[in-house]
């Protein structure tokens, strides 16, 4: 697996990611695509069954391609997996299918990233059924700061939407939480990740030389230095 340099901005959560200087992308790849990990200096993956591109037809198969893919040096996470009650198959065959890769990412010692869309009971439910040695990131939160305090509370980690983080209204939520739960995301959007850094620097009343040195002992964190 690749690693972020001191110094680098770390963007947790992206899709279409390309090698730049000074950043460092944990580019997402899912499991009913060609695609597939690769070593590549600035980069690491996650890997795994979004709730939006999952069916009774291509469940086996898709889980199948996790359970290929999860023992690869170069996939760091499993997921995006996770819950959606707007888009996605009936909500058992998204528990199943989330299930089966908590047991896979606990088998592989390797964190989750989560997606979840108005699904937090379901979400809270799994986590307190699975009882997951390895900490889960919420991505693209963009909740109440209560919720994120259950999630928190629960050892979760949360990268806040990409859009949402730079208004001021996610002040309140951005100052509730301890910087040292926290990630940055573009999330495939195309937007400069050095520009979120900025902003949510100010917000939180540092330098974004320091939110860099705190995102990046957030990664060691995140990953137990199990690299």
């Amino acid at each position: 697996m690749n690693l972020p340099e001191a110094g680098d901005y770390i963007d947790i959560h992206n899709h279409g990611s390309e090698p730049a200087v000074g950043i460092f992308s944990i580019e997402t790849l899912m499991a009913h695509e060609e695609r597939i990990p690769g070593n590549i200096k600035g980069m690491t993956f996650s890997y795994g069954i979004h709730p939006w591109n999952l069916d009774p037809g291509n469940h086996d198969r898709l889980i199948e391609r996790v359970n290929r893919n999860a023992g690869n040096q170069d996939v760091a996470l499993i997921g995006e997996a996770g819950f959606d009650r707007i888009k996605g198959p009936d909500a058992d065959l998204q528990r199943r299918t989330f299930e089966e890769q908590v047991l896979i990412a606990e088998e592989h010692k390797k964190p989750m990233v989560i997606h979840c869309v108005r699904a937090w009971e379901e979400l809270m439910a799994g986590h307190k059924k699975m009882k997951p040695r390895m900490p889960w990131l919420i991505h693209g939160f963009r909740g109440k700061p209560d919720l994120a305090a259950q999630l928190v509370a629960r050892g979760m980690y949360i990268s806040f939407w990409f859009d949402f983080v730079i208004r001021p209204e996610a002040l309140p939520l951005l100052r509730s939480l301890p910087t040292e739960r926290i990630f940055l995301e573009t999330d495939g959007s195309g937007i400069d990740i050095k520009n979120i850094y900025n902003k949510v620097s100010g917000y939180l009343g540092l330098s974004t030389d320091d939110l860099i040195a705190r995102i990046f002992l957030n990664f060691n964190e995140f990953f137990n230095n199990r690299y």
